[in-house]
């Protein structure tokens, strides 16, 4: 029985990764690193900031026989941050579903501390969650690791096997699954792709979500299950 639904922010809560793909694949096409979307989204999206970085400049050895410059981090992470407070919304739908959501619930997020708690204030999603918003930072080892979701498992004091993880990244997919818990793909974000759902699939989700109406009616229909 489903106890608890974890629930990862990017892409799947706030629609950020769409923004994040526009600045990072123009800036590290700067860097003289270009990559098709799909692929790129299929590597590299729900990786934390370090895991990112690391994966990045080894494919830039590899690709251009040097990592990138030693000020891409820190531009990065400034653009990131503007384009966010300028143009960060929530998925549509996200937060009255999630309102409405009937089991324990919390966000488990390769984002920064920082950086997830300022998303999700603002889009005025962090009070429905509050405690319970756990980032790669609470973790020693971060997605595709089972570790953060473990750790926010033990918070809610639910057992790994009652729980339900809504992902949109394969390396979120492959964590949760990791993790010993049940897992969805969601496809709401805007920077869903046309095979992002095969893949999902393919790293070990149970189904695929198309958007929240449809997760709010399923969840209603496990929570309903634990009355």
């Amino acid at each position: 029985m489903i106890l608890a639904v974890i629930f990862d922010c990017d892409g799947v809560l706030v629609d950020s990764e769409v923004l994040a793909l526009e600045v990072e694949l123009a800036m590290l096409a700067e860097q003289g690193l270009s990559f098709e979307r799909e692929d790129y989204v299929d590597r590299f999206m729900g990786l934390s900031y370090e895991s990112f970085h690391q994966r990045i400049d080894a494919e830039a050895r590899e690709r251009i026989g040097r990592p990138v410059s030693g000020v891409f981090r820190d531009e990065l992470a400034a653009r990131l941050r503007q384009t966010m407070i300028a143009r960060l919304t929530e998925v549509p739908g996200a937060a009255a579903a999630v309102a409405e959501t009937p089991l324990l619930k919390a966000v488990a997020s390769s984002s920064t501390k920082e950086g997830l708690e300022r998303k999700l204030r603002q889009v005025g999603l962090w009070a429905h969650f509050e405690p319970h918003v756990y980032s790669a930072d609470h973790v020693v080892h971060a997605k595709p690791a089972p570790d953060l979701f473990l750790h926010a498992a033990e918070k809610l004091g639910v057992k790994p096997q009652a729980c339900l993880v809504l992902e949109d990244s394969v390396n979120g997919v492959t964590a949760a699954r990791a993790a010993g818990m049940r897992v969805w793909g969601f496809l709401g974000g805007s920077h869903v792709h046309d095979r992002l759902g095969e893949r999902l699939l393919a790293a070990g989700a149970e189904r695929l979500v198309q958007d929240w109406p449809e997760a709010a009616r399923l969840l209603a229909a496990l929570g309903a299950q634990t009355r």
